[in-house]
């Protein structure tokens, strides 16, 4: 692999970094178009994100940030209750979680995070993430179902025979055969486009202090922590290197955490380690961290073209809830599969107990109120979990199962 990556030189180098930030910028844009944020914002903070990720790790480690699908429901509600600069309080405080999981594991290693959100836990809450959205993306597909279908069977086609790093942008091309079939057999409105200028800064957003934005994010990030961490082995695999030691996962997390205020400080959504890019990084070879930070340089870059906000803006809502079909009941499978393959025993009364109360609360829509404060949702479902795996008694059984799943890692 490091043969190959020697070998290019710097032209190269930025052909395949571009690259790269076109097999993220999907799901990067698509975040914030959910969520009522601005899409040039995103790309800009998934830029200076991933740049400050490789400052900490010691330019060590080739991974891209991107927006976090994880935080799109909790984002949507939260801006509802508190107001969008109440919630980039919330993204910052999001950012001291994983600070804070970064001191952990310097401390305690990473078998204390194992124990505390084991796969009974984090499989039904990435269930719920999923889960949780489903209706929001039939009432947006519902306005223009034959539009909705253009881009959700493309998105479907292209993960099945796509090939190359064709097969890595699905959502990507999902948008853009269904905004081509919306411009051409519906209205779709492009005054705003024309309008817009060619140069134009992101929309940045100061954030408000609000201590009910903050409590009601930081159950959510328990998920993303798990992922994190899932990601980096990942990378390791495929760069054939042990990042976990060197420069070490309390640095990777830190610096997704860093991260993250920087994202909230600003006004873009939460960002996570990408496993779009991780998985062209696999497919072409190309290891070298330097090609992950001109794809983050890139992004920035876009992200002042004011025609490219406008016309991302102008995406019909019936496109985006066609690909929102796929990608939240990917995202629920993602959880499922997570049970399957650390073999949890749903035969145990401990776990179904586990799984089946953080399903119902959080499908439910149950809340607990505190005063101005409410925990509900996905958070809500999140800290319930830990709290039944901390204090129900596991038997023989569930020890056995425990036992399986280091085995299996």
């Amino acid at each position: 692999m490091d043969n190959k990556t020697n070998q290019l030189n710097p032209l190269q180098k930025t052909v395949v970094g571009v690259q790269f930030l076109f097999v993220a910028f999907g799901a990067t844009v698509l975040v914030p178009l959910l969520v009522g944020m601005d899409p040039s914002t995103a790309l800009f903070t998934a830029g200076i994100g991933t740049l400050i990720f490789h400052l900490v790790t010691k330019g060590k480690v080739p991974v891209f940030l991107g927006s976090s699908f994880a935080f799109i429901a909790p984002i949507v509600k939260s801006t509802e209750l508190y107001g969008l600069s109440g919630t980039m309080s919330g993204i910052v405080a999001v950012g001291g979680v994983y600070m804070a999981m970064s001191a952990l594991i310097k401390w305690r290693g990473v078998g204390f995070i194992q124990k505390l959100f084991p796969p009974v836990v984090i499989g039904p809450v990435i269930m719920l993430i999923g889960l949780s959205l489903a209706s929001s993306g039939v009432g947006m597909a519902k306005d223009n179902w034959p539009l909705a279908l253009s881009a959700l069977i493309t998105a479907v086609v292209i993960s099945m025979l796509g090939r190359g790093l064709l097969k890595l942008i699905p959502i990507f091309c999902g948008i853009v055969v269904g905004y081509l079939v919306g411009y051409f057999f519906y209205d779709v409105d492009l005054s705003a486009v024309t309008a817009a200028p060619w140069f134009a800064m992101p929309q940045f957003v100061t954030p408000s202090f609000s201590w009910e934005a903050i409590l009601f994010m930081i159950p959510v990030a328990i998920a993303p922590v798990i992922e994190h961490v899932g990601d980096i082995y990942a990378v390791n695999a495929v760069a054939e290197k042990d990042f976990v030691k060197d420069p070490g996962l309390h640095r990777t997390m830190l610096g997704d955490g860093l991260a993250c205020v920087c994202a909230g400080l600003i006004g873009g959504p939460p960002v996570t380690t990408y496993s779009e890019v991780t998985g062209a990084i696999s497919l072409t070879k190309i290891t070298d961290p330097t090609v992950i930070r001109i794809a983050a340089v890139s992004g920035i870059f876009f992200s002042v073209f004011g025609k490219i906000s406008a016309l991302l803006k102008s995406i019909p809502a019936p496109v985006l809830g066609g690909i929102m079909l796929l990608l939240f009941g990917t995202i629920a499978a993602v959880g499922i599969n997570n049970m399957i393959q650390n073999r949890i025993n749903m035969n145990n009364t401990r776990n179904l107990i586990i799984v089946s109360l953080i399903l119902t609360f959080g499908i439910g829509g149950a809340a607990f109120q505190f005063g101005d404060f409410t925990l509900a949702g996905i958070g809500l479902s999140a800290v319930l979990g830990v709290v039944l795996n901390l204090i129900l008694p596991k038997d023989k059984s569930t020890s056995e199962t425990i036992t399986v799943t280091k085995e299996n890692e």
